[in-house]
């Protein structure tokens, strides 16, 4: 084979494996948590036992009709809800946060800066996937998630402008919200 050809055909080997890798990611930021949960087997020998039923899950508040238009990720503040909204105004994921200690007012932001690798927050938690758009009482405000996985309330008594998510919100976060998508923040 000419050495031309085998630079085409390592290019072209190169775009397919990041297609598919693109692909997986893709498949997995949107498949629902219940997939990989196994299901308990049930055994005609068991006895019966009383198990109270599942609290029933709020379904999540629809996109609020003032949060603009376009592609951008909307943060109902009191409703403690992010929407993440495509071009065509579908929303393609929401899901519940935790507030910071400090919140930006409501308005129309951009994400500014983003910092992926795990750091620890202003709270001392170990952080990934950090999108910052707002500045409040003079700290960052952003979107991050524990790698813990937690979610706790803040500590009052110190400015933190972290705003977290699970894992999974935070990776489908981390894919949608790129430097200088819209970020509306709603009381």
């Amino acid at each position: 084979m000419a050495r031309g050809s085998s630079g085409i055909v390592a290019g072209l080997t190169a775009a397919a494996l990041a297609a598919v890798g693109f692909l997986a990611y893709q498949a997995s930021a949107n498949a629902p948590d219940t997939v990989a949960a196994p299901k308990p087997k049930v055994s005609s020998s068991a006895p019966a036992v009383a198990h109270d039923k599942p609290k029933a899950k709020k379904p999540p508040a629809a996109l609020p009709a003032v949060s603009g238009s376009g592609k951008r990720v909307v943060y109902a503040l009191e409703d403690r809800q992010v929407w993440l909204v495509d071009a065509a105004g579908h929303v393609t994921r929401t899901f519940e946060v935790m507030p910071s200690a400090l919140n930006p007012r409501p308005g129309t932001y951009q994400v500014d800066t983003r910092s992926g690798p795990a750091s620890k927050g202003s709270d001392g938690v170990m952080i990934e996937h950090v999108v910052r758009f707002a500045m409040a009482d003079g700290v960052a405000v952003g979107f991050s998630a524990a790698l813990d996985g937690s979610m706790e309330s803040p500590d009052p008594s110190l400015k933190t402008g972290g705003v977290r998510m699970s894992r999974a919100d935070g990776d489908a976060m981390w894919a949608f919200a790129t430097v200088l998508t819209k970020v509306v923040v709603l009381p």
